[in-house]
């Protein structure tokens, strides 16, 4: 009988044995030269999809709401702020965060900097200060001078200081080019411990603040990796008995991560530090494509008795579903780039990559490993031949249960019980929220040191998060042009403020250039409070700036207003970043924007830039791409399923308990509380690809089983359960023993959250494909498991191996291999 190209090929390799495995060592030692090279780097901006509008203005106007800031927040416990000792702290701690390598000096702000400032009328004109001068008040009477000075800055009261003046605040933006996270993470956290006394809290908030804990939570994280890595091997040592059972996946998946992080390291691409978790699930789905090509090879090399022998012949039974099982996985990562976010992009090749290197050594690697190390002696209790006991027994007993859920007469009742559950499934799936379901930052626990910084900050001050709304001008060259000194750009911002505050969700304060005009003209008017509003005239407004600007730098006032004076901002601070805050202040801004207007004479309104406005940016994202990739991931294995079974009704029958799974995934994660976000959308693309893996082997299975029970469905089903279903149970328990951990572990909720949503991925996906796969062969008999000549199949005669070596390489497909 004439071979295929799979059997050709693997006895080639065979044949060829030290010719290959040299191969292998120089890709492996040119893949671990790059290794060095490989950097663990957050980049900011590269967290943010490109494409959208919001991102677009940040990225024109960085100074205005710039999410790249920390917010130092010190607090008197017994007492106000007005003492020598916290003044002198608030003084020491602002110089010590401008030395911080990154910061940006012209962007730090407390009340110990020159960019506080009151104003004070005199015989000459209006005086703009510095509220504490060029030192720190040292006697009561100088801390109640300074008080004083305070009191006639309402913005510093506001901003600065707590209503009930026992904290205030030290703003720092950084610049990203500059930023080291980690660095600046130490830094502030040194500098944090040596003010914190019996007297003082300090607490510190903000994105490098935040990206720094993922930093400082790196070796946590490498540890928990080890406890993984090392209940994995515990696992298959457990499971295998035996020395290739445990050495071949381990050496097989090093390898295909020495090639996965070397070329990352040539490529010098760095890899976002929150990522890593993806990368250890590909070592254990390495794992799990191990576990079913060496239960197979235990199959073979009980009838050869000869371990090189069988691992050719399990070469060529394995290659084609291992290769289709792979490629599910490649094309649910490589998809991920879709969405326009640069990280994800780069993280999509790294992994994609990872996936592809998958093929070579879980397929031809694995087999040299299984013909050169020792032959397990425990083969005919690992294959059931010699009767099965320990683990193999219960899951030999539970798998025969499941089988006789899937045919005859209890297959009715189980039909009912998944239609139930299909409907309830999408019900529930489809009330999942997409965003931020906390305050603060849903990377860390509700009671970690940076969630209590924020909520302690959001509960004195106006909060951590900002909106902002931008006054761009027309005239970028024009350098007598002064568009935000112009009086029809103050009374739009000051409309905007109107309107936004007597919204729906108004915010909890606003702040703009107009602020600073309002309080200078009323100086300049004699002090009485009536004079607060300035005439809607150029020549009114530019005396009012020019009364608030005259004797200080421009910088000082660049959180509002740009240097040349022609670009300015509104911002809005608002009491936490949940997603219904955010979708309310958006809706707010838009609200105030069609009743103002977006397009005027000399400048347009751009919405917008902040914290609020990136975040809906990221979320945007999930909401525009999550169905559409789902969409094209499920279109790419329906093409390449139905050619390798050369039906459409094999694409229906694998995808249905696949989507099935992702939507009993989502109605778990509404119903325990999380989100819909970018992370879980990658969790939801990598859990088709392994619910598709433990289809395409079972149903493989199925159809070789088909021809050697003679046609007979149930025979066929429970055969294929109580073989590679075992494998695939196994596979998903020591995943589970692995990635479970995990929740309990880690101080990164992330991480916690992670493990917990795989976990649910492996079970879902395990269980389904497991009842619902056979149940729908069962009911649909799909004719083309009946065919001889599908692409992808299990069996072999294996008697051609064993009457003859003369004909030791002839292997004939026995009813469903080509």
């Amino acid at each position: 009988m004439v071979q295929s190209f799979r059997f050709r090929f693997a006895r080639w390799v065979m044949q060829h044995r030290g010719a290959t495995a040299i191969v292998f060592a120089l890709i492996t030692a040119f893949f671990a030269a790059g290794l060095p090279k490989v950097e663990l780097k957050t980049i900011f901006s590269d967290l943010l999809p490109k494409d959208d509008p919001f991102v677009q203005v940040f990225k024109d106007h960085p100074n205005f709401g710039n999410p790249l800031t920390v917010i130092v927040m010190v607090k008197r416990k017994d007492g106000t702020i007005y003492n020598v000792d916290t003044l002198a702290k608030v003084w020491k701690l602002t110089r010590d965060i401008d030395l911080i390598p990154g910061v940006d000096h012209d962007q730090i702000i407390s009340i110990a900097t020159e960019k506080a400032r009151y104003a004070e009328a005199t015989p000459l004109g209006i005086d703009m200060r510095p509220l504490m001068g060029d030192r720190v008040p040292t006697s009561e009477a100088e801390v109640a001078d300074f008080r004083s000075r305070v009191d006639r800055s309402p913005n510093a009261h506001v901003f600065l200081v707590s209503n009930d003046s026992t904290a205030t605040v030290i703003n720092a933006t950084f610049i990203e080019d500059r930023l080291d996270y980690g660095e600046a993470f130490e830094r502030l956290q040194d500098l944090a411990a040596k003010a914190r006394d019996e007297h003082t809290e300090i607490h510190i908030a903000g994105s490098p603040t935040l990206t720094g804990w993922v930093y400082h939570l790196q070796k946590q994280t490498f540890k928990i990796f080890g406890v993984t890595l090392a209940a994995l091997i515990l696992a298959l040592a457990l499971y295998m008995r035996n020395v290739v059972g445990v050495v071949t996946p381990i050496v097989t998946s090093a390898v295909a991560a020495i090639w996965g992080f070397g070329l990352t390291g040539w490529l010098k691409s760095p890899i976002e530090p929150l990522l890593m978790v993806v990368p250890l699930l590909l070592v254990a789905r390495s794992f799990s494509h191990c576990v079913q090509f060496t239960e197979r090879f235990y199959e073979i090399y009980w009838h050869v008795k000869d371990r090189r022998k069988a691992a050719e012949i399990t070469m060529g039974v394995m290659m084609a579903p291992s290769i289709l099982g792979i490629f599910t996985d490649i094309v649910g990562i490589f998809l991920i780039a879709v969405a326009p976010i640069p990280a994800m992009e780069r993280f999509a090749i790294f992994c994609g990559f990872w996936c592809i290197w998958l093929i070579p050594t879980g397929v031809v690697l694995i087999s040299l490993l299984l013909s050169a190390l020792p032959a397990p002696k425990n083969v005919g209790r690992l294959t059931g031949k010699e009767g099965h006991s320990g683990v193999h027994e219960m899951f030999k007993n539970i798998l025969g249960q499941i089988a006789r859920l899937t045919h005859g007469g209890p297959a009715k009742v189980t039909t009912i019980v998944v239609a139930v559950i299909s409907v309830a499934s999408v019900y529930t799936a489809l009330q999942i929220k997409i965003g931020n379901p906390v305050e603060g930052s849903n990377l860390l626990w509700h009671d970690s040191e940076y969630n209590t910084a924020v909520r302690m900050i959001n509960s004195h001050f106006p909060g951590v998060d900002t909106l902002e709304l931008i006054l761009e001008a027309k005239d970028r060259e024009d350098p007598l042009l002064r568009t935000s000194f112009e009086a029809k750009t103050v009374e739009t911002a000051l409309q905007l403020q109107l309107h936004m505050e007597q919204s729906e969700a108004p915010p909890r304060a606003s702040l703009a250039f107009f602020d600073y005009m309002m309080e200078g003209n009323r100086l300049f008017s004699g002090g009485d409070p009536r004079w607060y509003p300035v005439d809607p005239t150029n020549r009114a407004v530019t005396a009012a700036a020019t009364a608030v600007t005259i004797g200080t730098h421009l910088k000082n006032f660049s959180h509002v207003v740009d240097f040349r004076q022609k670009d300015s901002t509104v911002s809005f601070w608002y009491k936490d970043n949940k997603q219904e805050t955010v979708d309310g202040a958006l809706e707010a801004a838009r609200a105030a924007l069609e009743q103002i207007g977006v397009d005027h004479e000399n400048f347009t309104v751009r919405l917008g830039s902040g914290t609020i406005a990136l975040q809906h940016a990221t979320n945007y994202v999930v909401e525009r791409y999550h169905w559409g990739i789902i969409a094209l991931l499920n279109l790419v294995i329906f093409l390449g399923t139905s050619f390798a079974y050369r039906s459409a009704v094999a694409g229906i029958l694998l995808l249905f308990p696949v989507n099935l799974a992702n939507f009993v995934l989502l109605s778990c994660m509404h119903l325990i509380g999380i989100g819909l976000d970018i992370n879980s959308l990658m969790v939801c693309s990598i859990g088709v690809g392994v619910g598709i893996d433990y289809g395409i082997y079972l149903l493989s299975r199925i159809c070789e089983e088909f021809h050697a029970h003679d046609g007979k469905w149930d025979k066929a089903i429970d055969a294929s359960l109580t073989t590679t279903g075992k494998a695939i149970m196994f596979t998903a328990s020591i995943m589970f023993v692995g990635i479970a951990p995990w929740y309990f572990l880690s101080a990164l909720k992330f991480m916690a959250d992670m493990g917990l949503l795989l976990t649910l991925t492996m079970l879902i996906n395990m269980v389904l494909a497991l009842i619902v796969l056979p149940l729908l062969v069962w009911l649909v008999k799909p004719s083309f498991v009946r065919r001889k000549d599908l692409l992808v199949g299990e069996g072999v005669d294996l008697s051609l191996f064993t009457e003859s070596d003369d004909e030791n390489g002839r292997v004939a497909m026995a009813g469903s291999v080509a």
